[in-house]
């Protein structure tokens, strides 16, 4: 599943190519993210996920508690449904849109690398071991890394609605 992962991000990483620094911090109107911010909050996410698949690892005793419904229902499917998800004040804070191409590149490699080294310490914890999810309820290690992935696809249709925004 890792080279999926992978190949998934290589691919938002051919896209950012394309790109000019004016299209990437572009706000198409108010309360909707540039090209930029959707890529930061990707990656910021991304090693938020890591990082509870990792404390999977130092758990103490196997959790019994299980997924929300909802959690239930994103695992079932393989991924989010295709509806537009509006987080609570408290954890909507915007994205940096200062970022330069560069950099979000080189971002983007650090977290496959991240990602490669997590995928090899999960294999080895115990899938009892869990972390909570506000949303989704408790995951295991392996499943906080498919959500890494399971979020990038997610975000692939806001991608392609703010392409169609971009001045030319």
């Amino acid at each position: 599943m890792i080279l999926n992962d992978l190949k998934l991000i290589e691919t938002y990483k051919l896209f950012l190519r394309d790109y000019s620094l004016e299209q990437l911090r572009y706000i198409p109107e108010p309360e909707v993210w540039s090209i930029s911010q959707m890529y930061d909050h990707l990656i910021v996410v991304a090693h938020e996920y890591l990082d509870s698949a990792e404390a999977c690892g130092l758990a103490s005793e196997e959790q019994t508690q299980e997924k929300t419904t909802f959690g239930e229902y994103l695992f079932n499917i393989g991924g989010f449904p295709p509806i537009k998800i509006k987080l609570p004040p408290e954890l909507n804070a915007s994205p940096d849109n200062e970022k330069k191409k560069e950099d979000l590149m080189l971002e983007l490699d650090h977290l496959m690398k991240r990602m490669n080294e997590v995928k090899m310490k999960v294999e080895k914890i115990n899938p009892n071991y869990k972390v909570k999810h506000g949303g989704f309820g408790w995951l295991n290690a392996q499943e906080w890394l498919n959500l890494v992935a399971m979020h990038f696809r997610h975000h692939l249709r806001q991608k392609y609605e703010l392409d169609q925004k971009l001045p030319v």
